[in-house]
């Protein structure tokens, strides 16, 4: 059974049910999702390389949590039901950081991202991760354009290490 995603317009507002089939190379239909970054106590960040099997952009190191917004559900609670599929964990206090875009040839995504320190224990989901690891700063830019990252977290960590909480990641 395919997976109902929020449909929203440039602007983020609702339009209504979208099958996830849909929205997944066809980059004029608009659709919310989520990420977590997870710092751990020495600052360093979480990544998750994405299964082999993933149909966008597999076996590349991507943000701590990913997904989408299912229809019905809040940025909020698609964010804490991702964090306990991928790894493992109920992250009662996320932080708000920023909403971005992300436009490309094969999606359009009005996203979320969220923050939270933890070190653990994570049990990352079979089905969606190969491997866990955390990250710090020097190594994920000295890693940046060299396709080991998705384009989307590539992104992603521009945004980050631009915002309040970007400071804290060593």
């Amino acid at each position: 059974m395919d997976e109902l995603l929020t449909q929203v317009t440039e602007n983020d507002e609702v339009i209504g049910p979208i099958s996830r089939r849909l929205c997944h190379g066809n980059p004029a239909i608009i659709h919310r999702s989520v990420h977590i970054l997870v710092l751990n106590r020495q600052g360093e960040l979480l990544l998750q390389k994405r299964s082999m099997t993933k149909d966008v952009q597999p076996g590349k190191w991507d943000t701590s949590v990913g997904g989408h917004v299912g229809f019905g559900q809040s940025y909020l609670e698609a964010a804490q039901r991702e964090a306990m599929e991928e790894l493992g964990c109920e992250f009662s206090e996320l932080t708000e950081l920023y909403d971005s875009k992300i436009r490309n040839s094969v999606e359009s995504e009005n996203i979320r991202t969220y923050w939270v320190s933890s070190d653990g224990p994570f049990i990352p989901q079979a089905s969606e991760i190969d491997e866990l690891a955390f990250w710090p700063r020097t190594k994920i830019e000295s890693n940046l354009r060299k396709k080991v990252f998705t384009s989307n977290f590539e992104e992603e960590f521009q945004q980050f290490i631009h915002s309040p909480f970007g400071h804290g990641l060593k």
